[in-house]
């Protein structure tokens, strides 16, 4: 039953992360006056970003759960999209005691979303202990569930990963629609085709109020092209791969692309290995829902691939966005221990570089290369189809859902711009379209949708375990990768007021010690001369001693090499 329209009672959209930026999607729905205790708030999605070259040791990079803490109790359920990590990776992070809200619920926290998008969630949440603490709570296609006082309705939609979700959320204030990650393929792989004649019927009987629509190839011209094209030209690059080995690299949740790797293999007469742990975890998931049709006879081991001919095999692998640790990394360095390549190898790139992981895909493709493998990748062959909608696709489906108000999601702020013109162009008034970033909270009421203000939306880094890196943190990583350190260590005896031996200077990054020892001498004589005139001057802390040692350190490096680097200076007492 939809939800009765209450002109009295506004609804909140809070967005969290993934507004100008490829990843870390993660929203807020709430209805029911802001001061209402009793308030209903559902979590849309809650994924994580991967760093790129300037996130120096960071592993992964979170929304942060500043406004959810503040609300932990208050959070009725998280409904998921699709199973991709930038949409449910950070959920093990916000489920955590300390960091996350685990410690301030008294009850589970309910989780709705696809069997294949609750699987993938919980394999990384069963690995943090986190699974007590989570209701996973599988929905249907087309399936309405209630969620406090509102009714969220799960549409299918066309991804990358399959069974994923458009979200129409029957509010207060009408309905609601958070278009997923999601393009327009009218021959998908699974036949499982986007529901729009329900979005179509929601549009013309109760009337989209709000769309919030995916922004990522708004840019790109034309409509995205099937997925199953990708297949006939997997199928001919296998047949004319006839006696060499075959490594195909693709996204671990990228299901639809495995089973027709899997597929071409097979028909060659191939068996198929996988390497990587989220690979073979995503795989026998696949196998165990129904999603994939692989013969279990043609499922073997990686410790069983050397027995056969290169002729007779095909790996599919993880390691398809150049991770250095990945399968496909150590195998690109020569380090991986199942697979050593020679020049009877073919690998194919089934994948499309994630923005800011070019140069990493670049190195991969370049050790493959230098091993004697031949590289098939999407810039030579078409054996990758995007699976996000183009600009021709997003104008069908602004045409089917002819919003009242329009907000661009899922994006760089360039695809999000784009976005918008798109709407316009399709008839959204221009005043009815709103650019927003990461914090931003909008009302919507029976007056219209307002910006009404901001909650904290920053980075939370993860560097190994959750809150242990922060921006001053991460700050002196930059620091010190570009200028590199300089510690000054000086002995003094404060009775004396005298330094008691030379100061010693040890440096990395700033100057080579070996080739510098003229420079390193005359710095340390100036610190010397520093320390003394300070001690003189009847400075006895050392703390103020070591701001002296500092600013006369940092004047000499800056003077004679023009460089900043970090400055460390150590007074220790005799």
């Amino acid at each position: 039953m939809t939800a009765p329209l209450d002109p009295k009672v506004p609804v909140r959209v809070i967005f969290l992360g993934g507004l100008g930026e490829i990843g870390r999607n993660c929203m807020v729905i709430e209805q029911g006056a802001a001061d209402d205790p009793d308030r209903t708030m559902m979590l849309i999605d809650c994924g994580l970003m991967f760093p790129d070259a300037h996130h120096h040791g960071i592993d992964l990079i979170l929304p942060d759960f500043t406004y959810l803490k503040e609300n932990a109790e208050r959070i009725s359920a998280i409904v998921l999209t699709h199973g991709h990590e930038d949409h449910i990776g950070a959920i093990q992070y916000l489920m955590r005691d300390g960091d996350g809200i685990g410690g301030l619920r008294k009850e589970k926290l309910p989780v709705y979303g696809s069997a294949l998008a609750l699987g993938l969630a919980k394999n990384r949440i069963e690995e943090a202990g986190l699974m007590p603490k989570i209701d996973m709570r599988p929905v249907q296609d087309g399936q309405q569930i209630d969620v406090g006082s509102l009714l969220v309705e799960f549409i299918p939609v066309t991804h990358s990963v399959p069974h994923a979700h458009a979200v129409a959320v029957h509010t207060a204030q009408g309905v609601v629609l958070h278009s997923g990650d999601f393009k327009i393929d009218l021959t998908p792989v699974d036949e499982r085709r986007a529901d729009l004649a329900r979005i179509g019927q929601l549009a013309k009987n109760e009337g989209i109020r709000l769309l919030m629509s995916d922004s990522t190839n708004a840019e790109e011209p034309g409509y995205a092209s099937s997925e199953t094209n990708v297949g006939g030209v997997l199928r001919g690059l296998f047949a004319q791969q006839r006696g060499r080995r075959i490594i195909t690299a693709s996204f671990a949740s990228h299901l639809h692309r495995i089973q027709q790797i899997a597929d071409a293999a097979v028909g060659e007469g191939r068996k198929v290995a996988t390497l990587g742990l989220s690979m073979k975890k995503n795989i026998r998931l696949g196998l165990d829902l129904g999603v994939f049709k692989i013969p279990e006879s043609s499922l073997i081991d990686i410790e069983e691939a050397n027995k056969y001919d290169d002729g007779e095999i095909c790996i599919i692998s993880t390691g398809s966005q150049g991770e250095p640790m990945s399968a496909l990394g150590l195998m690109a360095r020569g380090e991986n221990r199942w697979m050593k390549l020679t020049d009877n190898d073919t690998v194919v790139l089934s994948s499309h570089a994630i923005p800011g992981n070019e140069g990493s895909v670049n190195k991969v493709i370049d050790g493959l290369l230098r091993l004697g493998a031949q590289v098939v990748h999407s810039g030579i062959m078409d054996v990758h189809a995007t699976g996000h909608a183009k600009a021709d696709d997003i104008k069908t489906y602004l045409s089917i859902v002819n919003p009242e108000w329009f907000v661009p999601i899922h994006g760089e702020y360039r695809h999000m711009v784009a976005n918008a013109k798109l709407g316009e162009l399709m008839g959204v008034p221009a005043n009815r379209i709103i650019q927003c970033e990461d914090g931003d909270v909008l009302e919507l009421t029976s007056d219209g949708l307002d910006p009404v203000g901001r909650v904290p939306a920053g980075y939370l880094y993860v560097d190994g375990i959750v809150g242990d890196v922060g921006n001053g943190v991460l700050r002196d990583r930059r620091k010190l990768a570009e200028e590199g350190v300089v510690v000054v260590v000086s002995t003094v005896d404060m009775q004396t007021g005298k330094v008691l031996v030379q100061p010693e200077i040890i440096t990395r990054g700033w100057v080579y010690a070996p080739e510098a020892e003229d420079l390193l001498d005359e710095a340390c004589d100036t610190v010397a001369v520093a320390l003394e005139k300070a001690l003189a001057d009847g400075v006895r802390d050392v703390e103020q001693l070591e701001k002296e040692a500092r600013k006369a350190t940092g004047k000499f490096v800056s003077d004679r090499t023009k460089r900043r680097p970090m400055i460390v200076p150590v007074v220790m007492e005799a």
